[in-house]
Order: structure tokens, then C-alpha cells, then sequence
């Protein structure tokens, strides 16, 4: 038996491990077998080509990372004729992550990516403004997450995970209307909002000024979102946010989470997340235990 597989929704994965969207590309193929992933998710795409936002886009802070990249991509198109033959080499299932500016557009981007048999589910990132609902991000409404996921959960058999924003002010609303609406599991979280400023110059370190923020100082926040929509709602969770070794990876199988996504980690360490798979499975023979023996365990809350 293997200890490590888990299942998110639909998808069997032979361990619970995965890559963050935008924090991977194939060029890891260099450093080690991508294969050895539980999966993998690429970068956002969106219906047009998107440059994305000036620079600086990008900064370290003492305990994270500030990104503004704005989903640059080349858009579905260019994804479809020409990036999606670079995977075919992978035998772990690949997640197509993409965005839209209104339910019609992620409608329209999902029929155009059911044609591609190589793809194995869909990370639907909804922290994007929506132009149907005057430019209010899609995450931060329930009724247009539930619509959006009904109308999604409609079109495909494949893999459907609703990415959640933290940036709300109830995570669980957000995520039992997915659920509601059809999605076969959830993605939590996306990233938190910060900011930096140079105290010497007063000048913003972000050329955008607000930014994505990311890395280990998060965890604690992605820890008890992901432990509250667990107990919230029936379908699997793929958690993320300041995993950098197995012991985090750990703490959210314990909370409910049933697969976990690596990101900023990678940026200082490419081979985090199969040094992770490795001590997750030496961790779990020494226990003579199964992932799925822990995973909602968590105990010593009253």
C-alpha cells in the first residue's frame, strides 16, 4: 500500500504534494523527475494575453514575499497551441489554473480546455475583478462563487477546485457555496495582501503598491482557514500558504487538508517539495501509518 496516496475529489494522487500557480515551471525538469509530484498546476492563464503590472513587481520581506506580477501569460490561445505540448511528457496529473473578468468568459476558457485530454482538473482562481459585478472580485461574493461553480460543474467531469482569496470576511460562506454550486474541492489560500515601503525614501517598494503576500509568516492565517473550512463542508481541501518543510505539511493534514501546494518556498529552495514528499513518507513508515489515517485528526480543541 501506498502510504502517501490521497484523493482530491475526482483526482487519485499517489502522494499529497503539489506545486503553488506562478510559483513552478518546467524547468525543474533540470533538478529532479517532475513526476515525482503528486501533481502538477501551472501559472494562471486568462482569455487574452496579459502583460502584467510594471516593475518592481516583486520583494522580499523579513519573513515572506511581495508579489504583483499581475497573471502575466501569453492567454488561452497561445496556451492551448503551444505550451500545453510541453507537458506531455508528465505521468502525474496536470491542473490547468485559469481567470476571466465574468462567468462567461471562465465558461467560454473551459470549453476551449475540455478539448486538451492531457489536462486533469482545473484550479478556478477567482480573486480577479469581476466586470458583471462592478469590478467586486469574484471570491468575496458567495452568490457569484455559487453560480460561477454551478455553471463550471456543468460544463466538465474533470477535477473542479474553486481557489479561495483569505482576503474575505467570511472563508466559510465562500466555501460552502462552492460547494454548493458543484466543485469538487476547494484551494485555500490564495495570497494575503501587504506592503512595503523603503523607510528611507518613503518610496513603495511595489510599483502597484498593494501586493500579494506570501511565505512562512502566513501560515498561521492559511492554518486556521483551511482547519474551519474542513470542518465546514464535505469535498476535499488542497491547502497552502508558509508550507516550507513536512512538519507544516503535517499541521494542515492534521486541521482536514487533503493535499498541500508548495510555493514561495520553492524560490529559496527548487527542491522543497520532493525533500518534503521523502520525509513525509519516512515520517509516516515510522509511525506504521497511512496519510489518510491523520488527515482531520487534529486534536486538543475544545
Amino acid at each position: 500500500m501506498n502510504r502517501l496516496s490521497t484523493k482530491l475529489g475526482k483526482l487519485e494522487m499517489k502522494n499529497p504534494v503539489t506545486v503553488a500557480s506562478g510559483t513552478f515551471g518546467l524547468e525543474y525538469s533540470s533538478l529532479y523527475n517532475l513526476d515525482d509530484l503528486g501533481a502538477i498546476v501551472t501559472k494562471t492563464i486568462t482569455p487574452e494575453v496579459k502583460k502584467g503590472n510594471p516593475t518592481p513587481r516583486l520583494y522580499e520581506t523579513e519573513c515572506g514575499m511581495l508579489n504583483s506580477i499581475g497573471l502575466q501569460n501569453s492567454g488561452i490561445d497561445a496556451f492551448l497551441d503551444q505550451s500545453i505540448h510541453n507537458y506531455h511528457f508528465l505521468n502525474t496529473p496536470l491542473i490547468v489554473s485559469f481567470s476571466a473578468s465574468s462567468i462567461h468568459e471562465f465558461c467560454i476558457m473551459l470549453k476551449k480546455l475540455e478539448n486538451c485530454d492531457k489536462i486533469s482538473g482545473y484550479e478556478v482562481n477567482i480573486s480577479c475583478p469581476n466586470v458583471e459585478n462592478e469590478g467586486i472580485a469574484f471570491g468575496v461574493d458567495p452568490h457569484v462563487v455559487y453560480n460561477l461553480s454551478k455553471e463550471l460543474s456543468s460544463i466538465t467531469e474533470k477535477e473542479l477546485i474553486i481557489k479561495l482569496s483569505p482576503n474575505v470576511t467570511d472563508i466559510v460562506t465562500i466555501a460552502k457555496a462552492a460547494e454548493e454550486g458543484g466543485a469538487d474541492s476547494i484551494a485555500l489560500i490564495n495570497t494575503m495582501l501587504g506592503m512595503a515601503i523603503d523607510w528611507q525614501t518613503g518610496k513603495s517598494m511595489i510599483r502597484k503598491g498593494i501586493a500579494g503576500y506570501s511565505g512562512q509568516a502566513i501560515k498561521p492565517i492559511a492554518l486556521q482557514m483551511v482547519y474551519k473550512v474542513c470542518k465546514s463542508v464535505k469535498i476535499p481541501v488542497l491547502a497552502m500558504g508558509g508550507i516550507y518543510n513536512f512538519k507544516d505539511c503535517l499541521e494542515f493534514f492534521y486541521a482536514g487538508a487533503s493535499a498541500v501546494a508548495i510555493g514561495t518556498a520553492q524560490f529559496s529552495n527548487p527542491l522543497c517539495p520532493v525533500e518534503i514528499i521523502k520525509e513525509l513518507d519516512k515520517f509516516l513508515l515510522e509511525k506504521q501509518l497511512n496519510l489518510k489515517d491523520i488527515i482531520g485528526t487534529v486534536s486538543g480543541i475544545e
